[in-house]
């Protein structure tokens, strides 16, 4: 059993990066969660948002409002920004994500 007495990596609990996870890994067309803002850059503080985004070509817009609502119902005490990185038609914030990504999920490491 895991010491969930405090935060974990990135500010998070394992028990609630475990819970987030457990929702990409129900949706198998996503292939890679980014994790990318102050929480990646370690500079977040408390309440910050959990700045995410999908990789996976197979994720529609409408499997992306399921998977919001699926990470809305574990009722969390933060506010989950997610998108899909293949949608992202701002330079400067595929270049931060770039410069800061780091990987929250991966489907190959959960299903190996």
């Amino acid at each position: 059993m895991r010491n969930d007495a405090g935060p974990s990596k990135f500010g998070l609990k394992e028990s609630t990066i475990e819970r987030i996870n457990a929702i990409f890994a129900g949706h198998p067309q996503i292939e890679q969660v980014i994790l990318y803002g102050s929480r990646a850059k370690g500079n977040y503080r408390h309440g910050s948002d959990i700045d995410l985004t999908i990789k996976g070509e197979g994720v529609t817009l409408s499997q992306l409002m399921k998977i919001e609502t699926e990470l809305d119902d574990l009722l969390l005490p933060y506010k989950i920004d997610l998108s899909l990185l293949h949608k992202i038609n701002d330079v400067d914030l595929i270049n931060h994500i770039k410069r800061v990504a780091v990987t929250f999920y991966d489907s190959s490491v959960e299903r190996a």
